[in-house]
């Protein structure tokens, strides 16, 4: 069990710092969310010092798990039982998140998030995998496939950002807020992320202890609010970019594909299904009533078993 499993861990923070203010010691943040016994290691790509864990069947086909915004590899905790027999699971922080951390340069783009992966596979000497993505590890899921279509045997999508959302989530919006810049990554209270992890689960119930912690936590590795805050404004000109062009770019996905979405996500809107459906006709499709934007860690057996079926099938 990792240390951003345990049952009831605090947080790392306390006093004045437990209200929101500053960053953790990045060498207390890594000795609790990623240490050599959990698996954790780094390497140096593109200006990231990448947070990434190797894990299952090294003999097996590869299967790389990305998350999305403010997550870590860690929201696949719950998937590796499911799938460490059969494959060799790869998962990292994306890069601005977890313990990956920021740009040395500042500077993000959604190509840039490709060419990272794509700099990851090579290294660990992965010539193909199937890819799952969730939310904007989604949008890299699937865009990496079309850059890189030899690479990606299948894909699987959970709730993945794509199509121009009418109504961006809150947390998103705000980075395009005078002044967002300057005092999110000064100030971010727990009970802001809690809020915002109670959204993304349709029911919040099932936040397990932990979870809140390990969020607010991670969102204060050194340079890691201000990534988020550049990261967002991002994702905002991507909303508006890809309102034309993103049909044609998905009816060009070669592999095989299944779409999971939580009929109760409040974030990006299940009424994306059809789009998906319309455009990439093949593409098998399962929803899950009462459950959010990220069913693998609210639901990760049902959700685990569902990806494991379309990638044995």
């Amino acid at each position: 069990m990792s240390a951003s499993s345990l049952p009831f861990a605090s947080p790392l923070s306390s006093g004045v710092a437990g209200l929101g203010f500053g960053a953790l010691p990045l060498e207390r943040l890594k000795a609790r969310y990623g240490n050599a016994t959990a698996g954790s290691r780094y390497i140096e790509l593109d200006g990231f010092n990448l947070h990434y864990r190797d894990e299952g069947s090294r003999d097996k086909p590869a299967l790389v798990l990305i998350h999305g915004v403010v997550a870590s590899l860690h929201t696949w905790d719950d998937w590796l039982p499911a799938f460490a027999k059969d494959y060799r699971v790869i998962r990292f922080d994306v890069p601005g998140f977890g313990l990956t951390g920021p740009a040395r340069d500042g500077q993000y783009s959604a190509e840039r998030m490709i060419k990272v992966l794509g700099m990851l596979l090579d290294y660990l000497q992965v010539k193909q995998a199937a890819l799952v993505g969730n939310s904007l590890g989604g949008y890299i899921a699937w865009n990496f496939a079309l850059a890189e279509p030899a690479r990606v045997s299948k894909l699987v999508l959970i709730d993945p950002a794509g199509y121009p959302m009418r109504k961006v989530p809150w947390m998103i919006a705000a980075a395009a807020l005078p002044g967002a810049t300057q005092l999110m990554p000064l100030w971010m209270p727990r009970a802001l992320i809690a809020q915002g992890i109670k959204e993304v689960y349709g029911e919040p119930a099932r936040i397990k202890p932990g979870v809140v912690d390990r969020y607010y936590d991670l969102t204060r590795r050194p340079g890691n609010r201000r990534a988020m805050m550049d990261i967002f404004r991002v994702l905002l000109q991507v909303n508006k970019q890809e309102l034309h062009g993103t049909p044609a770019r998905v009816a060009q996905i070669q592999a095989p594909t299944l779409l999971l979405w939580g009929e109760r996500d409040r974030w990006i809107s299940p009424q994306h299904v059809p789009l998906w459906q319309r455009d990439l006709p093949g593409i098998q499709v399962k929803t899950y009533p009462g459950v959010g934007h990220i069913p693998m860690e609210e639901i990760p057996q049902q959700s685990a078993a569902d990806t494991l079926r379309f990638l044995q099938g």
